[in-house]
């Protein structure tokens, strides 16, 4: 199992220094992009306003102006280009969160304790996770809920906690892909309830509830066990849970426990000391 841990921890490392590399490698030319649209939002505008100004000045020009401008449909395209511009603005944010969240993730600082914002890791995974929330044609989209309470930063190896938000995520993922698609609580939308708090022993407590089909109890007594998996063959290794458990009792000297209910859904919870 400690062989087992360790070829996981290096793999994670790897993918860690990929992940971080590749997002390293996107920004620069985003960031290129991004800085340079506000320069074109402004010269369009220039632009647009030249062209008002001459139709102003010139309210009946030539037949090949007239020509040209229907050709091109210049008054539609006046119009869109502002809204153009903005559009690709607003992409270019998008891919620069994704970016950031990426490096957030990666923290190839894991080799030493840092103090970090826990919201921060489980959002950069969230960020991750988006395209698996949205609907789909089998099932509709997953609401994510969070609960956030007041945490300080909390001193722990960054990246290998977003390790653990992930499986733990991906995990109420599947299940409540699986509660869709036996038309489970039809009425019942698909919800992950992200919740953090300090508890009266002061200890940090996360909490990621889903309400997916729960667990069986042949699946509880497992579910920390290597190589333990429901899933078909080739989609899970078994050591995302049982991996998860090392990080946070070995490691961080925390505790992690589920609580499950057939037909109701699953919440796993994280403590950590302060």
């Amino acid at each position: 199992q400690n062989y087992t841990h360790y070829l996981q921890t290096e793999k994670m490392a790897s993918l860690g220094q990929l992940v971080a590399g590749l997002a390293h490698e996107i920004n620069n030319p985003v960031n290129f992009i991004y800085g340079n649209l506000k320069y074109v939002q402004d010269y369009a505008q220039d632009l647009r306003d030249f062209v008002q100004l001459y139709q102003t000045h010139y309210p009946q020009p030539p037949q090949a102006i007239q020509t040209a401008a229907t050709a091109i449909d210049l008054e539609f395209l006046l119009a869109d280009l502002p809204k153009l511009l903005e559009s690709m603005k607003v992409g270019t944010e998008r891919i620069r969160q994704i970016v950031l969240s990426l490096r957030n993730f990666a923290r190839m600082d894991e080799a030493e304790l840092k103090a970090v914002d826990l919201h921060e890791g489980i959002d950069s995974t969230l960020m991750i996770l988006q395209h698996r929330l949205k609907a789909t044609s089998k099932r509709s989209a997953i609401e994510v809920i969070k609960d956030y309470g007041a945490l300080p930063l909390i001193k722990c190896y960054p990246g290998q906690l977003n390790q653990v938000f992930m499986n733990m995520l991906a995990n109420a993922i599947d299940a409540l892909e699986e509660t869709n698609n036996e038309s489970l609580a039809p009425d019942t939308a698909s919800q992950i309830v992200i919740r953090t708090l300090i508890t009266e022993a002061q200890q940090v407590q996360i909490e990621i509830a889903d309400n997916g089909p729960g667990m069986p109890d042949a699946i509880r007594n497992r579910i920390f066990d290597p190589f333990f998996t429901t899933k078909a063959v080739g989609k899970g290794t078994g050591l995302g849970m049982s991996i998860s458990y090392q990080i946070i009792t070995k490691k961080h000297g925390g505790t992690l426990s589920f609580a499950s209910t057939l037909g109701e859904g699953t919440t796993f919870i994280i403590q950590l000391p302060l």
